[in-house]
């Protein structure tokens, strides 16, 4: 995808690849970090990037968000 710099664009396939593709399906950070084999500070910085992109949904749940892709 254009515009994404190698972790975004790591993190968005890691995300694909979990099958998070809606809110019934989303995934935690930890299970997107293992999944795309970076660090948990390189994972939340680029969710936080693709969140302000519109990439990716974030849904604050008890005890950890949620993330999906929404494009």
């Amino acid at each position: 995808m254009a515009g994404l710099n190698v972790n975004e664009q790591k993190v968005y396939d890691a995300i694909k690849k979990l099958g998070a593709t809606s809110e019934d399906k989303m995934k935690s950070a930890d299970d997107i970090m293992k999944s795309a084999s970076v660090g948990k500070a390189i994972v939340t910085a680029a969710l936080q990037s693709l969140s302000q992109k519109g990439l990716v949904k974030r849904v604050a749940r008890q005890k950890s968000a949620g993330y999906y892709v929404t494009k």
